[in-house]
């Protein structure tokens, strides 16, 4: 007998804060951040997703 994989529950799946891509909950990084938690598919998502707030605040063309 074949057993097929079984899709989880929407209520099991998160999407990730930066591609959007739903993953199973129990396989999100995990971020707290003050009053919500952000999930993403994986380490690559998550430093982009980090370095978004510090590029933010920084002057990228170097003039002060």
């Amino acid at each position: 007998m074949t057993t097929h994989p079984q899709a989880l529950p929407l209520s099991e799946q998160v999407s990730c804060e930066v591609c959007k891509k739903e993953v199973p909950q129990s396989a999100a990084v995990n971020f707290e951040v003050n009053d919500y938690v952000a999930h993403f598919c994986g380490l690559e998502c998550y430093a982009q997703w980090k370095g978004r707030g510090t590029a933010e605040g920084s002057s990228e063309d170097g003039d002060e």
